[in-house]
Formats: C-alpha cells, sequence, structure tokens
C-alpha cells in the first residue's frame, strides 16, 4: 500500500540561523553605539542597550526555539501515525485505522481531534480555520480510500 504523508508546520519568514545572524549584528550596531555614547559620558545608555538587547534576546531564543515546530501525519499499512514535534520534544502516537474517528473543528479556536479507542490527539494548529476543515475532509477522503473507514 502506498504510504501518504502530511506535514503542518509554521510558516516561519527566518530560520532560527539567520535570526541568530541579525541578532549578532544587532548586538554589535547596539553596543558600539552605547560604548561611543558612554565615553561621551551617558553611561545610563548603555545599561538601557544592555537590557533591551536581553529583552530582545529573549523573545528571539523563543521564537527559534519554537520556529522548526510541526505536525507529521502519515499513513502506514494499517495504522495513521502522527508525530508531534515541539521544541525539543517529540512525541509519535499510532492509531489503528479500522477505529480511527476524525473529528472537523466547530469552532475556529477548535483544533482537529483524531480518536482511535481510548487514544486520541488533536492537530491543526498550523492551519487557519478553514484550512483545518480542508484537511479533515482530505484526512477523511485519504482514509475511505484504504477501505478501512
Amino acid at each position: 500500500m502506498a504510504e501518504q504523508q502530511w506535514m503542518l508546520k509554521r510558516n516561519c519568514s527566518i530560520s532560527p540561523r539567520q535570526l541568530a545572524r541579525f541578532y549578532a549584528s544587532l548586538c554589535f550596531v547596539s553596543l558600539l553605539l552605547a560604548t561611543i555614547f558612554t565615553l561621551g559620558g551617558a553611561w545610563l545608555v548603555l545599561v538601557f542597550s544592555v537590557v533591551e538587547l536581553s529583552a530582545v534576546g529573549a523573545a528571539f531564543l523563543y521564537y527559534a526555539r519554537h520556529a522548526c515546530d510541526r505536525e507529521c501525519i502519515w499513513l502506514a499499512g494499517n495504522d495513521l501515525v502522527v508525530e508531534l514535534v515541539e521544541s525539543d520534544r517529540t512525541r509519535q502516537l499510532r492509531f489503528d485505522i479500522s477505529t480511527l474517528r476524525i473529528e472537523a473543528p466547530g469552532l475556529p479556536s477548535a483544533l482537529i481531534r483524531i480518536r482511535s479507542g481510548s487514544s486520541q490527539v488533536e492537530v491543526g494548529r498550523y492551519l487557519p480555520y478553514y484550512k483545518r476543515r480542508e484537511f479533515a475532509s482530505e484526512l477523511r477522503q485519504s482514509l475511505i480510500r484504504t477501505g478501512c473507514n
């Protein structure tokens, strides 16, 4: 049986490596200017520059840790496999497709719920609402094509 796969991930405009380079250049320019002002007697500029760069660095670190988050879903034989990658944690769940239920979101903030027996997982956090409903429908159609649902 052919394997079908979906990759749902964040729409990131800058990679963590590019962000690190940008942050290093930002620090260089900001600290250079702060040092010039400090040598001119305005030492408080250096203090505020360090506080500002620390706050921006914390925000960039949070962004970089979650830039590669994703949800990977694929059909493999008689199983639907869902792999969730969030920051440095990876969780993989297997669902038997003969008892699988796909619940499309009813509210704009709701996610797609995948259930099989007592196991369940919510996916679609990186899709807009209208795309979640489309994805749930596509997933259902793929399960019907396999003849198991």
